[in-house]
């Protein structure tokens, strides 16, 4: 039983980070100097993200839940 932690633990930390640093590559996106985006643009990122949040968490709490899809602007 302790492996199964130990690799919760190991996996959890590694993909956490990785989430972090993904998110804070999205957040260099609001370069308005190298990028050019609109309000709606905002909203469907954010969109996805909170959606695939909710659903990830969902599945600590349920079996067999969707995972969400691949997000597209």
């Amino acid at each position: 039983m302790r492996d199964k932690r130990q690799k919760f633990v190991e996996l959890a930390e590694a993909r956490v980070n990785k989430a972090l640093k993904d998110v804070q590559l999205i957040g260099n996106l609001s370069n308005k100097s190298a990028y050019e985006f609109n309000e709606a643009d905002v909203r469907k990122i954010f969109g996805a993200l909170q959606k695939g949040l909710e659903s990830a968490k969902a599945r600590f709490s349920k079996e067999n839940e969707d995972a969400g899809g691949e997000f597209r602007l």
